[in-house]
């Protein structure tokens, strides 16, 4: 088959690929979508430490069932071949007290697809059946690659708790701030800020309800303090990942508020602790979802309670090198871009 293989830092290329076999408790899909992910783009830079090149990534997509492992029934009898699916892509290899409380995605024998094994960005790929979720007939195959950045939205509006009535900050406009902003407004908030250098994906959360604030015009913690009577916001999601703006979503959080802190740009940073400890801030990370939070996005887009259109972009998986290039130079008024194999025929 053929699959987009990540050689080196920003260096990718078509290459012929082993076709994968399907383990008893897996099933083989014809990937019809695959989603391009912000913690890939720091992979292609060779700034993220779970991905290793030569690696086929890509870990949110859909597909069609083509084959089915001998026991895969056995553990999702809903699965069938020719079926419309997504996939979790977190599975775990062993059993863990995490997994036992259904937070599957911090167990410590958790697997990555698209990391730790081959990944979506390719013709076929392999997927624990387990792991299958069959789309429903109103969830086509291009809204269903949308189910994993949905999720860790899901899971942001989760740990944000009660924010009926709040003021709210999101601080990065792309796919998950997108995202999060439509959670937490769904959660009830009363207003949610959000913040993007960029003006055409600043325009998208705006177009989403969000009330934009633009920092080359404004500052931003002034900004939404004076928004707020001088006390913050009671929830700030970090939607980008770097010092500055883990540190922008400190100072812009009320006392007892809470920080929640999701991109991954940089993998350190010093954080305004002493201010944490003063104002008694509550900061929490959010990686990923649980499986719960997977199947409550998918219901979301569903009851088309939840979007990302009209800023979706479709490309031949060919051309994945160019776009993971231009989301890291200038992404523009793209929330997505799904890629999509030559082989696949996906469906409206």
């Amino acid at each position: 088959m053929q699959a987009l293989l990540w050689e080196a830092p920003r260096s990718m290329a078509m290459r012929d690929a082993p076709m994968p076999a399907p383990e008893a408790g897996e099933v083989l899909i014809r990937v019809a979508y695959a989603g391009i992910c912000g913690s890939e783009l720091s992979g292609y830079l060779g700034h993220n430490s779970l991905r290793v090149p030569p690696l086929i990534m890509g870990h949110e997509f859909s597909g069609e069932i083509v084959e089915v492992g001998a026991h895969a029934t056995a553990l999702n009898p809903a699965l069938q071949v020719g079926q419309a699916v997504t996939v979790n892509p977190l599975s775990c290899r062993g059993q863990s007290e995490l997994q036992a409380r259904g937070l599957d995605h911090l167990c410590p024998t958790r697997v990555l697809l698209g990391a730790h094994r081959p990944g979506a960005y390719a013709e076929f790929v392999a997927a624990p059946a387990a792991s299958v979720l069959p789309l429903p007939a109103s969830v086509s195959l291009r809204t269903g690659a949308l189910t994993e950045p949905v999720a860790c939205g899901v899971r942001i509006g989760e740990l944000a708790g009660h924010v009926a009535g709040e003021d709210c900050l999101v601080i990065g406009a792309g796919p998950i701030g997108l995202l999060a902003l439509q959670t937490l407004l769904r959660g009830g908030a009363r207003r949610v800020l959000i913040a993007d250098l960029d003006p055409a994906r600043l325009a998208m959360g705006a177009a989403l309800a969000g009330v934009a604030l633009d920092p080359r015009q404004v500052e931003v913690v002034e900004t939404v303090r004076e928004a707020t009577a001088g006390q913050g916001v009671a929830v700030a999601v970090d939607a980008v990942g770097t010092g500055a703006t883990r540190a922008q979503c400190v100072a812009a959080t009320r006392a007892t508020g809470t920080v929640i802190l999701s991109g991954l740009h940089e993998e350190s940073s010093s954080i305004p602790v002493a201010d944490v400890i003063r104002r008694e801030l509550v900061l929490r990370g959010s990686f990923a979802y649980s499986p719960a939070n997977f199947a409550a996005a998918l219901a979301l887009l569903a009851a088309g309670e939840i979007r990302l259109d009209p800023w979706i972009v479709e490309a031949p998986l060919a051309e994945g090198g160019q776009w993971f290039e231009r989301l890291i130079e200038a992404p523009g008024n793209v929330a997505k871009v799904l890629l999509q194999p030559s082989s696949a025929s996906p469906h409206a």
